[in-house]
């Protein structure tokens, strides 16, 4: 005889990517056993949600965090227990972070492993990509470990000279072996040549403090050095994802490749279709230190809408964790302080409502969120809603309306650059792997329960591996 499902969410309007129906969304074991038509009784159920008038989506999926990041002298204030404890809190259950060497000592295996063993402690599940600053003969192999582990995507710099910069010849190399790989080659793009040498000017000049950080890093900057890495990609035939864009300009590169036949992703952030230069005039000018840096508010509206009709593919965090102690040590000096906003628990509410209140729907929404982070990023069994998928589901009332506390958020910082705003699309409930972490009655800490997330291959996963294959490791 079968046991009792440990879960109903009843009465639910569930929203998928591709659609929506009224359903009772059935639990057992961690995973989705099925969906039961709405006009059908509620299963019985050790746990029974009521979700009628409300919307429930699948978990987030949050491709771009960093987490215990070091960065020269700076490292981010969290650990995976508080990361995946606000991503949590916002509504995002699974999170893919990077292993980045901290010097030219640390190895990519090494770095990647180093954060594998820290994320025995996170809440929720984690997947990682690779990086890599410089080639060596070992590089090939190094990538070959990481496929093994799971770590199918390796991230470079195109700028960053002397700390996380890989050169041309390490990145054209990289693709080569992610090719070979079933890989997907990350890449934060901004011409260094270009950046290097307008900072110094502005150095020059006397106008290098925090309230000049977005003269000194051009839109021109990203949107060549987008360019110049898509011709890489399109002579190697590497599958490239392009985070944190910025720029309407850079998009359209993307997608331009992508009409040429090339596996281009556009990446962007909620800063970025939220927030404008004009934040660098503010009394807080530091809250908002970030590269690529606020752009024109031209630029964001036009970025927006790149992000509505489809041309971004995925939305993501970029969640780096300092604070305000240490925004402010060289705020005179924009080379010398440390760049990167938290973001992993505001990243739900942030971009439904700057997606919704530019004409997208809820299932556009939810493709940017969850369902197309984990396709591309070929993390199985999540982003949907669908039996055999993972239990990861997220209620709310797309009308109800808070506003950001940045000191009751739960990120381990001091700040939101978000602080004040009035924002829809809040988690009222949040299921993780079949266990409610969070409800009216607060946050429940499940412990370290968050599992490694082996990835499979980009093109394995896209030519029809399943989707909900058992392909999780315990930590």
């Amino acid at each position: 005889m079968s046991r009792q499902p440990q879960l109903v969410i009843a009465n639910a309007t569930v929203v998928n990517s591709h659609g929506r129906q009224e359903a009772h969304i059935v639990v057992q074991d961690g995973r989705i056993a099925r969906l039961v038509d709405a006009a059908q009784p509620v299963p019985a159920a050790d746990n029974t949600i009521d979700a009628t008038g409300k919307l429930v989506i699948p978990g987030g999926v949050d491709g771009h965090c960093h987490v215990a990041q070091v960065t020269g002298r700076f490292r981010t204030l969290d650990d995976y227990r508080t990361t995946s404890t606000a991503a949590l809190w916002g509504g995002t259950t699974t999170i893919i972070d990077f292993g980045i060497p901290r010097d030219a000592q640390e190895t990519p295996l090494a770095a990647a492993l180093h954060k594998k063993e820290l994320a025995t402690q996170s809440r929720c599940d984690v997947a990682l990509h690779g990086s890599v600053v410089s080639w060596d003969e070992t590089v090939p192999w190094q990538l070959e470990q990481l496929a093994a582990e799971g770590i199918r995507s390796v991230k470079m710099y195109t700028t960053n000279r002397g700390s996380t910069m890989a050169d041309g010849d390490t990145i054209l190399k990289v693709m080569r072996e992610m090719v070979r790989l079933d890989g997907l080659t990350y890449i934060h793009a901004e011409h260094d040549p270009i950046i290097a040498d307008c900072t110094g000017q502005h150095a020059q000049d006397g106008r290098i403090g925090i309230e000049h950080l977005h003269r000194t890093r051009p839109e021109l900057a990203e949107e060549i050095s987008v360019k110049e890495t898509l011709a890489m990609a399109e002579y190697t035939g590497a599958p490239v994802y392009f985070v944190h864009q910025s720029t309407p300009g850079a998009v359209d590169l993307v997608s331009q490749a992508r009409d040429r036949g090339l596996e281009a992703y556009s990446e962007t952030c909620p800063h970025y279709v939220t927030l404008d230069d004009s934040v660098y005039g503010s009394r807080f000018p530091e809250w908002f230190a970030c590269c690529p840096p606020m752009r024109s508010a031209e630029t964001v509206a036009a970025l927006k809408e790149r992000l509505v009709s489809g041309a971004i593919h995925t939305m993501s965090s970029d969640h780096s964790c300092y604070d305000l102690s240490q925004k402010r040590e060289r705020t005179d000096d924009v080379r010398a302080m440390p760049h990167g906003l938290p973001g992993v628990e505001t990243r739900m509410p942030v971009t439904f409502t700057a997606m919704t209140s530019a004409g997208a729907t809820v299932e556009q929404f939810v493709e940017a969120f969850a369902a197309a982070p984990a396709r591309i990023n070929a993390v199985p069994a999540k982003g949907r809603i669908a039996e055999g998928f993972d239990a990861d589901l997220v209620v709310f009332d797309p009308a109800e309306e808070r506003t950001v506390d940045g000191s009751a958020l739960h990120m381990g910082t001091d700040f939101s650059p978000f602080d004040g705003k009035a924002l829809r699309g809040w988690p009222a409930v949040v299921v993780s792997n079949g266990r409610v972490v969070l409800d009216a009655d607060g946050f429940h800490d499940p412990g370290s329960v968050g599992r490694f997330i082996d990835r499979n291959g980009f093109r394995e996963h896209r030519s029809g591996a399943p989707e909900a294959s058992q392909l999780t490791a315990a930590l």
